[in-house]
């Protein structure tokens, strides 16, 4: 167990903390900021376990004093003083409770919990049983964000003539989003006999997922004078109408060479704006990498440092078997987790950062 006085200091200090954030509600330019009233809910609402359990605690030291005060009184009878032990042994107890959540309440959020996510999904190595298997994965997202009832809204989908995809991009927004789908970023690996091939060969392919916070206007202001933007007329699929004027954009923002491609929507204005939502949220996500690159060893080495180059996860078809290198978990239901039984990753993926993260905030 950590020690006690610093989790009391700790403790404090995030209660003072919730308590400037309740004070800024009563102010006028923060009643009038709809983006600061959002950021100040969020923190409450995640906070309030940890607030919750800071004053059961108070509650339960307040009932150890008051058992030891009768116990220390010379005028107090037997029976007073056997419930009075009795008191101070269950509100131990608590206490005793209380003490070992605290360090999991204590720990630093995710900056991105609470977002949306933008997911891309490309086929890698493996030709069309790439293409075949990048259109399975995204498949498997969509089913899993409907079971968690979850709002989705595929931005672009460049389906092949075999049923996979050569590009995907979706957005899934709800609560916990973030927190579910972050664990998918990265190479997913499958090694099974295709239904192309004829001689029974098993096949190795690959499907690279990337997966980026939503990043809202207000979080990432682009200068006008950093981007190029072209129009030219689309391609492809897309209806009547979609290809017949210039509504297709191309955004390049100048500074990192970033660019992103709409052609999806039939109108220009649409295009645009969904591009620049993607372009947001891919220079958001490279931000919050550089930040994250002082995050702690201990928990890089055990999840993975979330990489888009990172194998995180194989698909064995012969053995049925679906291994997470992250953390060495085995579930034997290829096509279970194909048709978006992710939950069981995500969970134990979780268990672990979070182990990860308390050995080293107790090792700091």
């Amino acid at each position: 167990m950590a020690d006690p006085a610093q989790l009391d200091a700790r403790l404090a200090a995030a209660i003072r903390a919730r308590g400037e954030l309740e004070a800024q509600l009563t102010l006028p330019e923060v009643l009038a900021d709809h983006t600061a009233l959002a950021r100040i809910g969020r923190e409450l609402a995640r906070t309030a376990p940890l607030a919750a359990a800071a004053a059961e605690l108070a509650a339960a030291r307040t009932r150890i004093a008051e058992a030891r005060a009768i116990d220390s009184d010379a005028g107090a009878d037997a029976e007073m003083r056997s419930l009075a032990a009795a008191d101070r042994a269950e509100a131990e107890q608590i206490e005793r409770d209380l003490l070992e959540r605290l360090p999991t309440l204590l720990l630093d959020p995710d900056p991105n919990d609470g977002r949306d996510v933008l997911i891309e999904v490309r086929p890698g190595a493996g030709g069309d049983e790439a293409a075949i298997f990048a259109g399975e994965l995204v498949r498997a997202f969509l089913r899993y964000a409907e079971r968690r009832g979850w709002r989705v809204e595929v931005d672009a989908m460049n389906e092949t003539a075999l049923g996979g995809v050569r590009e995907a991009v979706i957005e899934v927004a709800g609560d916990g989003a973030w927190s579910a789908f972050k664990w998918e970023a990265g190479v997913h690996r499958i090694q099974r006999v295709p239904a192309t091939e004829s001689a029974g060969r098993i096949h190795t392919s690959t499907a690279t997922v990337v997966v980026l916070p939503v990043a809202e206007p207000v979080d990432l202001v682009i200068p006008e004078s950093d981007l190029r933007i072209d129009v030219k007329r689309a391609s492809g699929h897309g209806g009547q109408g979609v290809n017949t004027t210039d509504s297709a954009v191309r955004i390049t923002h100048i500074p990192s060479g970033t660019v992103v491609e709409m052609q999806d929507e039939r109108s220009q204005l649409r295009n645009k704006e969904k591009g620049m939502a993607i372009l947001r949220s891919r220079l958001l996500a490279a931000e919050l990498e550089r930040r994250r690159a002082a995050d702690s060893k201990a928990r890089k080495e055990l999840i993975g440092s979330g990489d888009r180059s990172e194998k995180i996860r194989t698909y064995n078809g012969p053995q049925n078997r679906v291994t997470d290198h992250r953390i060495g978990f085995d579930r034997f239901d290829v096509p279970g987790v194909l048709s978006g039984e992710l939950l069981p990753f995500h969970e134990a993926l979780a268990a672990a950062e979070q182990a990860a993260r308390l050995a080293d905030d107790g090792a700091s």
